[in-house]
């Protein structure tokens, strides 16, 4: 026994060790993704045809086996049709390239600290205010196709413009603002709105656009309520409730001074920036 144990072992190439290496890793970012999305449920049925299959040909159900054999492979047509937006977003993940953080790197921390100041200070008075936003950071994934369908801008990000932009009487005021890099890109975007129904029912159709666009891209989406004041952050599907300005301007500075730990770190001690959220 200890023999062939020490001769399985033995046997063991470095290329084999990478290999169940790699094919581990995607198994468990395959699950992961899956845990995430809508296919969770799916994977269930699926397993269970595929149980049902292998016992019907065991047992000779012919019939059953012939059913069950078209409805998989019908399946997996319907899969990619009906999946298509979290295939898109997994996909996305994988050839995802650092679009923004190579342009961020040239940016002058003055220039980043007074970018992250402009959104900070339009973000706090909307909620003194009680104005509704919609605002979108890009990061890695491009938001082009979301531009496209609203009103391009292309400005210097300043409080003001983003003041005028949400003005209720503005004509561009429903709808989100992207922004790149240091410019506002468009406004008045059509942000896809999450199917999740566990969010909340009191949240409306702004909170349920920032957590939709935080599902299909990486982007910091920045909310504010027209009810209430109320600061949210939605990212990676998930949304952070009852946030201040300093912890947006954390969030910012994350983005902006990525590669930057050292100074980022003594400038968020220098403004005592502690921030405190709470996630829904």
């Amino acid at each position: 026994m200890l023999e062939n144990l020490t001769s399985i072992i033995m046997s063991i190439r470095p290329t084999d060790i990478i290999d169940i290496a790699v094919v581990a890793y995607l198994t468990y970012k395959v699950l992961e993704f899956i845990r995430e999305t809508r296919a969770q449920l799916l994977l269930r049925a699926i397993v269970l045809l595929v149980a049902l299959f292998f016992v019907s040909d065991f047992f000779n159900l012919n019939v059953l086996n012939w059913l069950l054999k078209s409805l998989i492979t019908m399946g997996l047509f319907a899969i990619i049709v009906i999946f298509q937006p979290e295939l898109r977003r997994g996909l996305e993940k994988l050839g995802r390239k650092s679009f923004l953080l190579t342009q961020s790197k040239d940016f002058a921390n003055e220039e980043a600290l007074a970018v992250v100041r402009e959104i900070v200070d339009a973000v706090e008075d909307f909620s003194a205010t009680r104005t509704g936003a919609l605002i979108a950071v890009e990061r890695e994934t491009m938001l082009s196709e979301h531009t496209e369908k609203g009103a391009e801008i292309d400005a210097k990000i300043s409080a003001r413009l983003l003041g005028n932009l949400f003005y209720e009487g503005s004509p561009l005021h429903d709808g989100g603002v992207i922004i790149r890099g240091m410019r506002v890109l468009a406004a008045s975007c059509v942000f896809p709105l999450t199917e999740r129904v566990d969010i909340g029912r009191n949240l409306g159709t702004r909170h349920r656009a920032a957590v939709g666009m935080s599902e299909v891209s990486d982007a910091l989406v920045i909310v504010v309520s027209e009810e209430t004041g109320a600061i949210s952050i939605a990212e990676n599907g998930r949304l952070r409730r009852f946030v201040d300005g300093k912890t947006i301007e954390k969030a910012l500075l994350e983005i902006y001074m990525p590669d930057d730990r050292a100074k980022q770190s003594k400038l968020l001690s220098l403004l005592g920036l502690k921030g405190g959220s709470r996630d829904e």
